[in-house]
């Protein structure tokens, strides 16, 4: 099961955990909806490339990635969303979209969003769309040790760009029109 090595983790940790079995959930809101707990405590697990690298992201499941804003404060030029056959073998066992945010047991770094510190405890798929891990936030901080970024996250409800609105597309960037200078 992809959750043993994570209880293994935990056991040797001594922290305190709770592992519960629900009907299959492929996003971090239905989790939330299957284990009754508000969306902002279930952890969404997004894995990144980072300047050539793979990294993970860990947020609260009701909010976005600013990828523009994410861009900033990592100082670089380039962070994407990273494609699933290119990390999937990084998680042996583990269902593709069911990652534990314990990038650290798979050897990537952790960025994790500092709304999801305030948070007293978490819940997170444990390697497969069946099984979720509830825990301390405290606990989780600890052991993994992210780097906490207070940016580059959308909270829930916040308006979106106009462009992003259904039926609109974003808009062109120009190059501004160069004016002759007149001699004189």
């Amino acid at each position: 099961m992809p959750i043993q090595q994570l209880k293994e983790c935990l056991d040797q940790a001594g922290v305190d955990y709770m592992c519960l079995t629900h009907p299959p959930a492929f996003t971090a809101q239905k989790l939330a909806h299957h284990v009754k707990i508000a969306g902002d405590k279930v952890v969404k697990t997004v894995i990144i490339e980072l300047d050539g690298k793979m990294a993970m992201l860990v947020m609260p499941a009701t909010w976005r990635v600013r990828w523009d804003s994410l861009s900033r404060i990592l100082d670089t030029d380039f962070v994407d969303l990273a494609d699933e056959q290119a990390f999937a073998d990084r998680f042996p066992e583990c269902e593709v979209g069911a990652m534990p945010p314990f990038g650290n047991l798979f050897g990537m770094t952790v960025y994790c969003a500092e709304p999801l510190t305030e948070q007293e405890e978490l819940a997170f798929a444990a390697g497969s769309h069946t099984e979720t891990v509830h825990m301390k936030t405290r606990d989780f901080l600890e052991l993994v040790q992210p780097m906490v970024l207070n940016g580059g996250f959308i909270r829930p409800g916040a308006r979106r760009p106009a462009w992003l609105k259904k039926g609109r597309r974003q808009p062109e960037i120009r190059e501004k029109q160069r004016i002759p200078e007149i001699a004189g």
